[in-house]
């Protein structure tokens, strides 16, 4: 990588109006979080549904909510309770430091569904997570559009990747499940991601004319939500999209690729924005 290259986006920071934050499966691997590349990366991660032969896929199926619920909430109570005790890496403090010391405007968009800009400290109102939250409940039916707080506690039998308990809609007493969309998901209500998408529209309406940078890490091909919306930014000509990956960094110019993980390579670019003052 080279020192002139940090040094450029540096400056574009230095200098930016706002920065807009993108961020795929990939951001929360320093954290600790497994990386479900490929069936084998699913099942490093979780031995006992390779026993089961069920991929990522089909694990994270809405039909096991109908059909067997405790097996789907197996999966994703496991999940919750991971997400709760993860602890953000540095890689989140970094960026906002640059946005205090630079004084800038941003926004958050993720195709995580993990909470995890929240527990770093990032505004909720600041956030679009276009595919949901783990940490938000639905009814399975859905017998009405309500959505709220994820406040059960999951006691997950690994053995059997089943959940002990699972919890109910409030309304019609079915059983709930993740506000997430899922993989051949029909039901998944989507007004709170709606809401969010709607102080996104504001915050790009407000820097339309203005210098914008897009830091993007950890956003793959397999499922390129967060990719395409950073290239489509970066169809602006006031706009530059930083990508940050280490398997699949390429980009066209005028904006940057680095082939490494979030927190190393934010912490060069770090070291030349200090180097700035």
């Amino acid at each position: 990588m080279s020192g002139e290259r940090f040094s450029e986006v540096a400056a574009l920071i230095s200098r930016a109006s706002a920065l807009v934050i993108t961020a795929g499966a990939g951001m929360g691997v320093d954290s600790g979080l497994p990386d479900f590349r490929g069936d084998q990366g699913f099942w490093n991660a979780y031995p006992m549904y390779e026993r089961l032969n069920l991929s990522f896929v089909a694990a994270a199926n809405p039909e096991h909510f109908d059909q067997d619920p405790h097996f789907g909430w197996g999966f994703y109570g496991h999940r919750t309770n991971l997400y709760r005790r993860t602890v953000p890496h540095k890689g989140f403090h970094l960026l906002q430091e640059w946005i205090k010391q630079f004084k800038l405007d941003h926004f958050v968009v993720t195709s995580n569904v993990d909470g995890q800009f929240q527990k770093a400290g990032f505004s909720e109102q600041s956030i679009l997570e276009v595919h949901g939250s783990i940490h938000h409940l639905q009814c399975t039916v859905p017998c009405s559009h309500d959505i709220w707080p994820n406040d059960e506690v999951y006691d997950i039998d690994e053995a059997s990747m089943r959940a002990l308990n699972v919890p109910h809609c409030p309304r019609c007493r079915r059983v709930a499940r993740p506000n997430i969309l899922m993989f051949g998901d029909y039901s998944w209500l989507h007004q709170r991601s709606a809401r969010q998408e709607d102080n996104f529209d504001r915050f790009l309406n407000t820097h339309r004319r203005n210098n914008l940078v897009v830091i993007e890490m950890g956003a793959g091909s397999a499922v390129p939500t967060i990719r395409n919306l950073s290239e489509r930014l970066g169809r602006n000509e006031h706009v530059r999209v930083v990508r940050i990956n280490p398997r699949e960094p390429q980009i066209n110019t005028p904006h940057f690729s680095f082939s490494g993980g979030a927190v190393e390579t934010l912490q060069q670019i770090d070291q030349a924005l200090q180097q700035l003052n």
